[in-house]
C-alpha cells in the first residue's frame, strides 16, 4: 500500500554534493519512521541515516556523519538526504525505507523504494 520513490542520484566528482529525495504515500508519511540505506557492488546493504516519525530525532552511520543530513518535509510527503563532500566510497545504490520502527537495521523497515544510483568519481 505504501509506495516510496527515490530520485536525485547521478554521477558527480569527489567533493560535490547531491540531494536525494524520497516521496511517500500521503496517508502514511507522518506515521512512519524513515531511513536511507545503500548497497555497493559486492557488499551488503548498509545503514546510512534514519529519522523518527516526528523528525525530531536523527542518526547517521559513522562513515557519513558530518557530511550527510537527513530530513523530512511533511507538506510534500518527502524525505531528503543531503550529501555533501561526497567521496568515491559513497558510490552505491541508495534506497529509502519506511516502517514502524526507528531503526538502524533493514529488518526494522517494511517498505522500500527501488533505489537510485549515486556514483562519485575521483
Amino acid at each position: 500500500q505504501v509506495r516510496l520513490v527515490e530520485s536525485g542520484g547521478g554521477l558527480v566528482q569527489a567533493g560535490d554534493s547531491l540531494r536525494l529525495s524520497c516521496v511517500a504515500s500521503e496517508r502514511t508519511f507522518s506515521s512512519v519512521a524513515m531511513g536511507w540505506f545503500r548497497q555497493a557492488p559486492g557488499k551488503e546493504r548498509e545503514f546510512v541515516a534514519r529519522i523518527s516519525r516526528s523528525g525530531a530525532t536523527t542518526d547517521y552511520a559513522d562513515s557519513v556523519k558530518g557530511r550527510f543530513t537527513i530530513s523530512r518535509d511533511y507538506a510534500n510527503n518527502t524525505m531528503f538526504l543531503q550529501m555533501d563532500g561526497l567521496k568515491p566510497e559513497d558510490t552505491a545504490v541508495y534506497y529509502c525505507a519506511a516502517g514502524p520502527y526507528y531503526s538502524t537495521y533493514s529488518s526494522g523497515y517494511t517498505y522500500w523504494g527501488q533505489g537510485t544510483q549515486v556514483t562519485v568519481s575521483s
